[in-house]
């Protein structure tokens, strides 16, 4: 009924629970709360008596969670970062005006450094740590408030929003150019890619109508920049940036064998971008919720 509030279980039942959950045996969980097996035990039959709901299948060495548990462990883990942030917030005067960002370092150079000043004129004396990873970190352990990272918008434990898309280019080398004709040629080649999508060459070639091609080999590379040093340098053909391929075109450095826009009409799921993806706990911060708004209300222009 409306204005009736379930009442909560013992936080001690609901903290020997998510340790249980990250342990995956209760001595596992009593080694980390230090206290025994068995008050692990009576703390979880204790949980499973107020929500009238089995959340482990005991077995031999190991204990197994129901559904039920795996549901409510997303919620305790949530809450449980809630805490933490809270308390790091009101008992660390140095955190106050802090907001520790990380961010692809692609989007820092290209969007992010000319823009940084007017989030200042925002927020004027804000603490601003900025750090460039070409992957998400952890933000509980390493301290980071909010990241901005490339990918295709698969963080389904953050909130996360497209802040712009990252359109690709197919390039290679003037040399390599005069071989490349049609579609099919490209599989002759090395296939150059970034480690952080592995499939991204087979959702283009799937793109051009090529559905389950062999290629002759293929190169990763951890950053966007590294990739596109070796296009430039002959090591195979690349899907760059349109910004950067552009330019590279323009002085000679690169060639579009297919044309620049063959890739224009590829489905927006399949086109990477750059994300800003914050823990919803995060965003109860002023700091960072005034970030948050600010980086999503800018424009961000990814074709040039």
């Amino acid at each position: 009924m409306a204005g009736q509030h379930t009442r909560l279980p013992p936080l001690n039942a609901l903290r020997t629970f998510w340790a249980v959950m990250r342990q995956g045996t209760f001595r596992g969980a009593a080694d980390e709360l230090l206290v025994t097996p068995q008050a692990v035990s009576q703390q979880i039959k204790l949980l499973e008596d107020i929500l009238h709901v089995p959340l482990f299948e005991r077995k031999a060495r190991v204990v197994e969670p129901t559904e039920q548990a795996i549901v409510l462990s997303h919620f305790i883990e949530a809450g449980f970062d809630e805490f933490t942030e809270g308390v790091r917030r009101i008992t660390n005067s140095t955190y106050r005006n802090r907001i520790n960002i990380n961010v692809s370092p692609y989007f820092a150079t290209r969007f992010l450094m000319e823009r940084l000043e007017r989030f200042r004129e925002l927020m004027p004396g804000a603490d601003i740590r900025l750090t460039t990873m070409v992957s998400i970190r952890d933000f509980a352990a390493e301290e980071v408030d909010v990241s901005i990272q490339w990918g295709f918008g698969a963080w389904k434990d953050y909130d996360s929003r497209l802040l712009v898309h990252d359109p690709k280019i197919i390039c290679c080398a003037p040399d390599l150019a005069k071989e490349i004709k049609t579609s099919e040629d490209l599989t002759k080649f090395t296939l150059l890619h970034p480690v952080m999508a592995r499939n991204l060459w087979h959702k283009v070639l799937h793109h051009l109508g090529l559905k389950a091609p062999e290629i002759a080999g293929e190169i990763e590379f951890q950053d966007a920049a590294t990739m596109r040093r070796g296009t430039t340098s002959g090591l195979g053909v690349g899907l760059v940036s349109r910004h950067d391929a552009l330019a590279d075109i323009k002085e000679g450095k690169l060639v579009a064998p297919l044309g620049t826009e063959i890739l224009q009409d590829m489905d927006p799921a399949d086109v990477p971008g750059f994300y800003l993806v914050v823990p919803r706990a995060h965003k109860r911060v002023k700091i960072i919720s005034t970030f948050c708004d600010w980086i999503s209300s800018e424009t961000f222009v990814d074709q040039d």
